[in-house]
């Protein structure tokens, strides 16, 4: 009896683990949203070089962008995410990197600071109520504030650069995509927009 038993439990785990093989499972991938259309419900991303769940090693960079049709089932997206061009402030070296769509290459700017303050958080009243960038053509100056860095600061603005649109210095949404056909993303979480520790 205590064989045929262990037969039988042989013969269910050959099955689960057959079962097991037979599944297919999705992908994750991770990047800043450049552009998002609502009508036609898709996003286009810069994806991270490699995925990072922190956020102080994320490096969005890997090229060409990529589009992603958001899910069919409103239960699976997430909040409309904002797109942005800036892939990266620097606030140690002032540096931003964006993406520039015309030549699809991400650019580096080194800008002169005229001011900088660090710590500040999301719900500072030197930030809340307030949409960034800023941008000053009388001074000639682009204020921006990353999150991530908890850093605000006022930069000089070339003349090169007043021409560029806004959304070239702001910082798009992270979003996370859960997929198992390219291009098609079966759930859609705004990690930006996202707090993961709310009960």
């Amino acid at each position: 009896m205590n064989m045929k038993r262990t037969w039988l439990a042989i013969l269910a785990l050959m099955a689960f683990a057959v079962a097991g093989c037979n599944t297919e499972y999705g992908k994750v991938v991770q990047g800043k949203v450049i552009k998002y259309d609502k009508e036609k419900k898709t996003v286009a991303l810069v994806l991270e070089s490699a995925h990072h769940y922190g956020t102080e090693n994320q490096v969005f960079d890997k090229l060409p962008p990529v589009v992603y049709a958001l899910p069919a089932d409103p239960m699976e997206m997430g909040p409309e995410p904002k797109a942005g061009m800036r892939m990266l402030m620097d606030p140690e070296t002032d540096k931003i990197i964006y993406f520039d769509e015309a030549s699809g290459t991400l650019k580096t700017v080194q800008f002169q600071v005229v001011d900088k303050q660090k710590g500040v958080s999301k719900d500072d009243a030197r930030v809340v109520d307030k949409k960034f960038p800023i941008i000053d053509k009388d001074k000639k100056t682009l204020t921006v504030y990353s999150s991530r860095w908890k850093t605000l600061v006022t930069l000089a603005m070339p003349d090169e650069y007043m021409a560029l649109p806004a959304s070239t210095w702001d910082s798009g949404d992270i979003v996370r995509i859960y997929y198992k056909e390219e291009g098609k993303a079966l759930r859609f979480m705004n990690v930006s927009k996202t707090d993961i520790f709310k009960k």
